[in-house]
């Protein structure tokens, strides 16, 4: 699928049904309760489980010991690597290394680490294929020529895949991007335990770590995280913009614009071309309450329980604050097309969970774009009556198949420059 018709299809869904639908201020929805915000010493949020665990090795000596200790090697997918990666830098705090057998049953059957009964939205595991690795050993975990970490296997068994992503992704049908993951990507068995990290997976696009985003965000401030994972449009920076006014947001904050780069879906836009659309935003918009920011993290469309995942890893990289789109994280079914999840399901899921992560979800308002007075709430539009305009996503394709021009209400020039470079280099 070429770049423009991926477009079209992460407009549908992040225009159409995803994140300009967030429940509107006035609604049940729109509040989280209003958790008391518990800061470190530097004035940011605490961590999820109270500190982050960061799990790099710095001395050389040590690594080459860790190395020659290992009997196996073992290449990373790309999702792999994703997960080492936020392992390594504390993303996953508490999280001191893939989660053994013990802890992996109770995140899935109880969404809830074993010990200490912190929340956790979904397991983090590492999988593998090969017969011969036993507990108590040791893997070299490697990625495209480099050294990755080493991995200490505690536990070695045979997931029950069928309930996992029943109790995870509320559906084991494979219809279901996550689940097609889970049974085909993964390999026969499950690997947990003690996780030593040495070097970060090379990227084209920059991930800061929990530690360094944190030292970019302002101490004692609300911090507003906006998830994403297609090309930021108008309709997107009005809302994440507006979410810094919302009620239970206070003066000063700023918003973290912090989207995720890893695998996402077949059909999405490739990461590096929405790392360049942020890019060219960033330097358009020049906007000082606006951070910027990659995460590594590979995307399980998992609906509620991802939403979850996506509070505790932003915690961890110092937000107090989470937009919560509508149908946050879901999917559709490949053969139906069928909506796997509720439109509010994560929304309420978030909600209803909020206060134990010590965040709060913000109430953000349904935008539109009117002729008469552009972007407004969708309620004072209706009650004013005011002329709204629209362009679909398979339009938006079109003008940009064709090079025809791109209304400056709908998408930022230098957005729709890099759209159609990458666009032209696919087709070439």
């Amino acid at each position: 699928m070429s770049a423009l018709q991926q477009l079209g299809r992460g407009l549908n869904v992040a225009l159409g049904r995803g994140l300009l639908g967030l429940a509107a201020a006035q609604t049940s929805r729109a509040f989280g309760s209003t958790p008391s915000i518990q800061r470190d010493a530097a004035g940011h949020i605490l961590p999820h489980g109270g500190e982050l665990k960061n799990l790099m090795v710095k001395d050389d000596a040590a690594k080459q010991n860790l190395i020659a200790s290992c009997k196996h090697q073992q290449e990373c997918s790309d999702r792999n690597a994703c997960d080492v990666e936020l392992l390594s830098v504390g993303g996953f705090s508490p999280l001191t290394g893939f989660m053994n057998h013990d802890v992996y049953e109770n995140v899935v059957k109880n969404m809830r680490l074993p010990t200490s009964n912190l929340i956790f939205g979904l397991p983090v595991v590492m999988d593998t294929n090969n017969e011969n690795l036993k507990e108590g050993e040791r893997v070299l975990l490697t990625y495209k020529g480099q050294k990755l970490g080493v991995l200490e296997v505690e536990s070695k068994w045979v997931p029950n895949k069928a309930r996992e992503t029943k109790e995870c992704y509320l559906t084991s049908s494979l219809e279901h991007p996550g689940v097609q993951m889970v049974a085909m990507e993964r390999g026969k068995y499950y690997l947990g335990g003690k996780l030593w990290g040495f070097e970060l997976p090379k990227r084209v696009f920059p991930c800061a770590s929990p530690e360094e985003v944190r030292a970019m965000l302002p101490p004692k401030q609300d911090v507003v995280v906006f998830q994403c994972r297609n090309p930021v449009h108008r309709a997107h920076y009005e809302l994440f913009t507006r979410a810094l006014h919302a009620p239970n947001v206070r003066a000063g904050a700023v918003c973290l614009v912090h989207p995720t780069c890893g695998p996402t879906q077949d059909d999405d836009i490739p990461g590096i071309v929405r790392y360049h659309t942020y890019e060219v935003l960033k330097a358009e918009v020049q906007n000082p309450a606006i951070k910027w920011a990659y995460l590594p993290y590979s995307m399980h469309m998992a609906g509620p329980r991802e939403a979850i995942q996506h509070m505790l890893i932003r915690k961890n990289y110092g937000c107090t604050h989470f937009i919560v789109g509508r149908d946050m994280a879901g999917s559709k079914s490949c053969l139906s097309g069928e909506d796997f999840y509720g439109i509010y399901d994560a929304q309420n899921f978030a909600k209803q969970h909020a206060p134990e992560l010590g965040m709060q979800t913000v109430p953000s308002a349904d935008v539109v774009y009117t002729e008469e007075q552009g972007y407004v709430t969708a309620d004072v539009a209706k009650k004013e009556g005011l002329h709204i305009k629209k362009l679909s996503g398979t339009k938006f394709r079109q003008m940009l198949r064709a090079g025809e021009d791109i209304p400056e209400w709908f998408a930022f020039k230098s957005v729709v420059k890099v759209l159609r470079e990458h666009s032209q280099g696919a087709a070439n």
